[in-house]
């Protein structure tokens, strides 16, 4: 690959599935946060070799990313990565922003008193770990949050849209990126004061509003580090 960052090896024992669908994830990270930059070419073998994998799941994970539009198969010279920009994320955590507020308003209804007891306890853990710079608890905490509601709003399609979109968020960077970890110790306050309410509007403009902060905290984060424009 030219000027692109190599990448650490897999873990072993996936199946070729799930390990095409690895890769894929690794390489939709490494581009997001700019290891993998536009005009940089991904070579099959190279990134195999770097993996620790055999050629066919990589080669199968880059065309599963140029029929996304990440990167783009030249003959002869291999999968180019395609430009991406600061209205490129925004538009992606648009669109999370929209499918999780929507799912957010669905289970206001839907969560019962206990399961709304059992969000105050996973926010409370949290928020310890938060004070204590454990960011990758306060990462599966959030993960937590986050599944339990969209869960409990009975709705399978959208949730399955979310995942989508969040596959492109580049989660093991989590505690790298300023302003995450705390977005997700304070902004889930007012999405949890709507519940309490059973307001599914203030539910909806309150997680919108959360997921769109998470996108420019990110947006900014990588102006600061590699000159996102």
């Amino acid at each position: 690959m030219a000027n692109g960052k190599k990448l650490a090896p897999l873990n072993g024992g996936a199946k070729h599935a799930q390990l095409s669908e690895k890769v894929a994830m690794r390489v939709r990270e490494a581009i997001m946060v700019g290891d993998y930059r536009s005009p940089d070419y991904i070579r099959t073998e190279q990134l195999a070799a770097d993996l620790g994998v055999s050629p066919t799941p990589v080669r199968e994970a880059l065309m599963v990313l140029a029929s996304e539009g990440s990167v783009k198969w030249e003959p002869r010279r291999g999968f180019r990565v395609v430009h991406l920009s600061a209205r490129d994320i925004r538009d992606l955590f648009l669109v999370q922003a929209f499918a999780a507020g929507e799912l957010a308003a669905r289970a206001t209804t839907l969560l019962t008193d206990d399961d709304l007891d059992r969000l105050d306890e996973i926010q409370a853990k949290l928020k310890a770990e938060h004070k204590k710079g454990r960011f990758a608890e306060v990462d599966r905490l959030n993960h937590e949050v986050h599944r339990m509601v969209n869960n409990a709003a009975d709705s399978a399609r959208l949730a399955n849209l979310l995942r989508t979109t969040v596959q492109y968020v580049p989660l093991s960077s989590y505690g790298e990126i300023t302003g995450w970890a705390n977005a997700s110790a304070h902004d889930h306050a007012a999405i949890f004061k709507a519940f309490r309410s059973r307001d599914a509007d203030a539910a909806r403009e309150a997680m919108s509003k959360h997921i769109n902060h998470v996108g420019d905290l990110l947006v900014a984060h990588l102006k600061r580090h590699i000159g996102l424009d």
